[in-house]
């Protein structure tokens, strides 16, 4: 899986995706928050967490607060993607009706592995055909509501929280 990287993962990106794997190994449900500096790799480190879900036949989402993060990261695991089989979208609310009735179709039917997107992907309209993964990118920038309407669009998904705010334990 590390192979389609054009670089090597630093000591600390690697700790956390074998963190991550050794989870999977042990059949535990993902629960995770990743916190780093902007440009330390969360958006590789969710990459490399949804692959397996991915290879497997699953779905995966990777929702961020705006569409400029959302084209950013689209952008990334689209290259990093590209020559592996898996389909990555891009959903947002400046889509055409046409592009994105596409998307949805893709989304239903289980031929997009892996979308990117904004609020979005919380729309009433979006249906999956088999989410295992959520990603949130700058948790903090969505309610509860709308972390809990993404999950629930899966059968129990597995979540990845990615941010790049210290979030303390206490106030």
């Amino acid at each position: 899986m590390l192979g389609l990287l054009p670089f090597h993962l630093t000591p600390e990106q690697r700790r956390v995706v074998d963190g991550i794997y050794g989870g999977y190994a042990a059949g535990k449900r993902l629960a995770r928050l990743v916190q780093g500096d902007v440009g330390s790799g969360k958006t590789v480190v969710g990459l490399l967490a949804a692959l397996p879900y991915m290879e497997r036949g699953g779905q995966c989402a990777f929702m961020a607060p705006t569409e400029i993060l959302a084209s950013q990261h689209h952008a990334t695991l689209s290259s990093l993607l590209d020559g592996t089989g898996h389909t990555v979208r891009l959903l947002t609310s400046g889509l055409r009706a046409r592009e994105r009735r596409d998307i949805l179709e893709g989304l239903a039917a289980g031929n997009v592995h892996l979308v990117v997107g904004t609020h979005a992907l919380i729309q009433a309209d979006v249906r999956f055909n088999r989410l295992d993964l959520a990603i949130i990118d700058e948790q903090h920038r969505f309610g509860v509501d709308q972390r809990e309407t993404l999950v629930r669009k899966g059968d129990n998904p597995h979540i990845l929280s990615l941010t790049a705010t210290p979030i303390p334990r206490t106030l």
